[in-house]
């Protein structure tokens, strides 16, 4: 029998076919952060004198409940590729290191003081002893992308790390931008392509971009298809920090992880504050700075309040969520345009459940 039409999908079919979808990917996920965490225990040296005051606090935020996202994304590629997974999983696990370094520093440059729901490093260990956790997971990961030259050999391994150099200069050099905002008070200058930028920079290069390129650098793809990777990885990684963003305004407290309402506290300048300032009166915008100029432990309930208001009646978190679709939509279409060479596979299917999950996720 010959089909004249499209296929008609029930809304219950479609529910179905979303919710396995999204239990692959998490099971996928879960199974992954499982492989790297077992690894990261294996490479942190847990005996001797300096276990209690630096290896094991090295570990704390990794025994968290965290997602394991990167790491993932690393090994997924290599293998959607054609590469093996036990030729990726050191630089997955130190991939995850850096993250976790990263983390334990920017808690301290945001005076964070929750990280996965549990108070942060400097909080349990103070600001000295924290920064030097950071600073000693960033060695150690570093030691471990040395161990590729007998896996992967010494060409690649070469490649894997002149890649994660430009991973970590990328990453710093956002987060200086977004310092200097909160330091200089630039919120009324800001638009959309500044925090695109910073974003970037800060977050889409670490997130996305670097585990995928290198995962597919150590399966051995052609250098020319790479770097197709950056302009996929940032549509997926900027929809990742723009839902990240939201989160903070409005998810719940448990699940998110970190304090509710702590970018305003501070005094990050998110896509919302951005929209806000450009898209309220002159006497609301003029309030909006005025909260902003505060430092954290001067800003009251009410200051927050006034910010929350300002994004409302503005529109600012409707349209955060709008770009975050725009650029989900543009990443799908992105991917099945430039990236036929993946075989289609649990692999494949993995990376493109990524997508949707940057918009959906809930923490």
């Amino acid at each position: 029998m010959s089909g004249t039409g499209p296929v008609r999908v029930s809304s219950k079919e479609r529910a179905a076919r979303v919710s396995d979808e999204t239990h692959f990917f998490f099971d996928t996920l879960d199974a992954y952060r499982s492989i790297v965490l077992k690894r990261m225990q294996e490479i942190v040296p847990m005996r001797g004198r300096y276990v209690r005051t630096l290896y094991g606090p090295m570990i704390n935020y990794p025994l968290r409940e965290g997602k394991g996202f990167r790491p993932a994304l690393c090994l997924s590629l290599c293998q959607a590729c054609g590469g093996s997974l036990s030729h990726a999983l050191d630089t997955a696990a130190a991939l995850e290191m850096f993250h976790n370094a990263f983390l334990i520093h920017d808690d301290i440059e945001d005076a964070s003081e929750a990280r996965r729901g549990i108070p942060t490093l400097h909080i349990q260990h103070g600001i000295a002893n924290a920064t030097n956790v950071g600073d000693a997971l960033n060695m150690l990961a570093l030691n471990t992308l040395l161990n590729n030259t007998s896996l992967i050999g010494l060409e690649r391994s070469l490649v894997v790390i002149e890649d994660i150099s430009r991973m970590a200069r990328e990453s710093t050099e956002g987060q200086s931008i977004e310092l200097n905002w909160v330091f200089n008070g630039e919120e009324s200058r800001l638009g959309l392509r500044d925090y695109l930028l910073m974003t970037y920079k800060k977050t889409t290069w670490y997130t996305c971009i670097a585990p995928m390129r290198l995962g597919a650098m150590i399966a051995g793809v052609d250098q020319r298809r790479l770097g197709a990777f950056i302009p996929f990885g940032f549509r997926t990684g900027a929809a990742f920090q723009i839902q990240d963003d939201l989160l903070n305004l409005i998810g719940e407290e448990k699940l998110y992880g970190k304090e509710l309402n702590g970018d305003i506290a501070e005094g990050k300048r998110t896509l919302m504050i951005i929209h806000a300032m450009a898209h309220s009166s002159p006497a609301v915008s003029r309030r909006l700075a005025q909260v902003y100029s505060k430092p954290r432990e001067q800003k009251q309930a009410g200051d927050i309040a006034v910010v929350l208001d300002a994004m409302h009646a503005a529109g600012s978190i409707h349209y955060a969520r709008g770009i975050a679709r725009r650029l989900t939509r543009s990443a799908a279409d992105f991917f099945n345009r430039k990236f036929k060479w993946i075989p289609p596979g649990p692999h494949r299917r993995f990376v493109e459940g990524m997508i949707d999950y940057m918009v959906s996720r809930s923490f």
